[in-house]
Order: C-alpha cells, then sequence, then structure tokens
C-alpha cells in the first residue's frame, strides 16, 4: 500500500555544472562537457526523469556575447549531450531587477512549467551558492556540485553536496519517498533533501 516516487525533474546549470565554464562564451567550439554529464544524463533520460537547463546569461544584456551567439552555444550542448526537455534562460544582469536570474527562483518556477511539475518536485544542480539559494527559494531540492572555482563558504552552506554528475544521478534515482496509500504524493515536502 505503498508508492515509491522520484522528484519530478532534474534541473541543471549549464556553464560549470553541464559545461566547463568558459565565461560569456558565444563559442560552440569551446563547449567541452562535465566529466560524467552524458552518462548522468543518460541515466535520468531512461528512468523518464525530465531534464532541463536553467542557466543565467547575462553576457547577453552586457553586449559580450549576442542571442544568437548564445543560442549556438545552447545548440553545440544538446548535440554533446542529448536534447533537453527545457531550457530557462535568464539574459539580464544584475542591476536589472529581474525575477528570473538566479539567486532568484524565477528560471527554476519557469522550468518546472514547462515540464509541468511542481517547483517543489524538482532538483537544481549546481556548482555555486547562487544555484542553491534559487533552489530553496522555489522550494526545490539542491545540490551542489563544486569545481575548483566554488568558493568554500558557498560549498559549507549547501544543504547537499555531490562529488560529482553521476554521484547526482545516484542520489536522484536511489532516492525515493514512501508515500502512504491514500496521501497524494505532490504535498510530500522535499524541502529537506
Amino acid at each position: 500500500m505503498f508508492e515509491q516516487r522520484r522528484p519530478g525533474a532534474v534541473l541543471f546549470d549549464r556553464d560549470g555544472t553541464l559545461i566547463r565554464d568558459v565565461p560569456y562564451n558565444g563559442d560552440p567550439a569551446r563547449v567541452i562537457p562535465m566529466p560524467g554529464a552524458l552518462e548522468a544524463l543518460g541515466r535520468l533520460r531512461r528512468a523518464d526523469v525530465p531534464v532541463a537547463v536553467v542557466t543565467n546569461q547575462s553576457g547577453v544584456a552586457k553586449g559580450l556575447l549576442t542571442a544568437d551567439e548564445m543560442e549556438q552555444v545552447n545548440a553545440r550542448v544538446e548535440e554533446l549531450l542529448g536534447p533537453f526537455d527545457a531550457w530557462a534562460i535568464c539574459v539580464h544582469d544584475d542591476g536589472d531587477g529581474c525575477t528570473c536570474r538566479k539567486p532568484a527562483p524565477g528560471l527554476v518556477i519557469r522550468a518546472a512549467a514547462v515540464l509541468d511539475v511542481s517547483p517543489r518536485d524538482c532538483v537544481v544542480v549546481g556548482d555555486i551558492g547562487r544555484d542553491m539559494e534559487a533552489a530553496r527559494a522555489a522550494g526545490a531540492r539542491g545540490i551542489m556540485v563544486p569545481t575548483a572555482l566554488t568558493l568554500q563558504e558557498e560549498i559549507d552552506r549547501a544543504a547537499e553536496v555531490a562529488a560529482d554528475l553521476i554521484d547526482v544521478a545516484d542520489r536522484v534515482l536511489s532516492d525515493t519517498v514512501t508515500v502512504a496509500a491514500g496521501q497524494d504524493a505532490r504535498h510530500v515536502d522535499w524541502s529537506h533533501w
């Protein structure tokens, strides 16, 4: 009389998480996947867990790359890592006052809406504190995958830290919530994860 339930979607930061961080990259030839990204995404897709990208791209607002160059880079990401079920992109700069730029929750909320899941049923994966703050603000579970550039205080503040993207896939695919028969699984509190 119990059911097992995995999170409704996994939302990945792009730069420093799915691909190597090349600041304000507008060149598709410079896209290099992070170790384990293709395998982790493949495992999630085979388990029918929707995957999406939630990314700040302030280089567009700053005039350091065009929207077309950004789209070419995103297309290359999909060539190398496979198709994503949704992309949520903020092209604003910090001073623009938008509600989408991480650490605001807008990108997480937008991606969840496109995927028709609650933000509370999502896992947000990123390499910096802004990603984890956006997850918290949206009520989602955040998993940090630090890089050499991640600040130690951001790692210390993260609710959950994974070694790499394979570790993330392991956690997401093995973590289940047992829901009593008759309880609506949409109301399970994922925020403590």
